[in-house]
């Protein structure tokens, strides 16, 4: 990121200019979908979408930073997100822990995940959350693909948030807040132990960041009570405090989505979690590919509320 870049995303993102996040504020909700509707794009085949179908998903993700995409598309494959990204300008793929040797990995019950106290492989509600909050600064996810191949039959609802309304939310509340959740050691989630010692180590960082590549906000977010330790300061602790109450009560820019096969959710990271599954749990699948880029066409969008100073 440019020297001008990095100074037009600090003075939109942190405090201290007031006009230039004014004018990025009044732009986003002004452009922001009111409904899970407008986030929609119907896909014929996404292996293989048109340039009409992908230009409709980036303007959904420029809005909101997500798109459902619904397809009738039934199959078993796990080349379809990849095949999907690749389209969206995502190669750099997310290779965890739990991902497959393709690094696409397959949401499912499966009792030896769960066993080892893996959330997403149970029946289990999952709280709000971004993907990948413990990874290492240089293994940062920018953007998710969510597909359903099958869901169950009751139960598996997401809620999604676009973290940038969830900034607005904190920010107009208290800005000493929103700039709190900037420090370096907002949160830690600390190491993962297995027979065999580390699986993963303790990772310290900020809620709220600015991507060194672009200047696009980025939020690393868990909802969890047990295994996080928030940094001893008041600002921080009401901070994370009044977020969590607000993504609960579905605030502005939440919406819900219960993905049926074929359906899907392109996302550059935003928040979300799933209700508890029900009746078919058990045959419940979902394909989730996670990547170190963003979604391509939806860079610094927030320059365009700052012209013709970002011109």
């Amino acid at each position: 990121m440019n020297d001008a870049l990095a100074r037009q995303a600090r003075a939109v993102f942190r405090t201290g200019d007031d006009g230039a996040y004014r004018r990025w504020r009044d732009a986003k909700l002004a452009s922001a979908p009111a409904s899970r509707d407008e986030l929609v794009v119907e896909v014929r085949d996404p292996r293989d979408p048109t340039a009409a179908e992908l230009a409709a998903i980036v303007r959904s993700c420029r809005r909101a930073n997500m798109a459902i995409y619904a397809s009738r598309i039934p199959d078993e494959d796990k080349a379809l997100p990849r095949q999907l990204g690749r389209r969206l300008g995502l190669h750099a793929l997310d290779a965890n822990l739990l991902a497959d040797d393709d690094a696409i990995t397959a949401i499912r019950v499966d009792p030896g995940k769960a066993g080892a106290g893996f959330i997403p492989y149970t029946d289990r509600p999952i709280r709000w959350h971004t993907d990948g909050y413990y990874n290492e600064p240089a293994k940062r996810i920018r953007a998710m693909i969510l597909h359903c191949v099958r869901g169950a039959g009751s139960g598996g609802e997401n809620r999604v948030a676009d973290h940038e309304m969830a900034y607005i939310a904190l920010r107009e509340r208290e800005p000493a807040w929103a700039e709190a959740l900037f420090a370096p050691d907002a949160m830690t989630i600390p190491a993962r132990e297995d027979e065999d010692g580390i699986a993963r180590p303790a990772c310290t960082g900020p809620v709220f960041s600015l991507d060194e590549r672009t200047g696009d906000l980025h939020m690393r977010y868990t909802a969890r009570t047990r295994s996080i330790a928030w940094k001893e300061d008041p600002a921080i602790r009401e901070a994370a405090g009044y977020l969590l109450g607000q993504l609960d009560e579905d605030a502005a820019g939440t919406f819900r989505v219960r993905l049926e096969p074929g359906m899907g959710i392109v996302c550059n990271n935003v928040l979300h979690d799933r209700s508890a599954l029900g009746q078919g749990a058990g045959s419940r699948l979902l394909f989730r590919a996670r990547y170190y880029d963003r979604i391509a066409g939806t860079e610094s969008a927030w320059r365009s509320a700052l012209a013709p100073e970002a011109a």
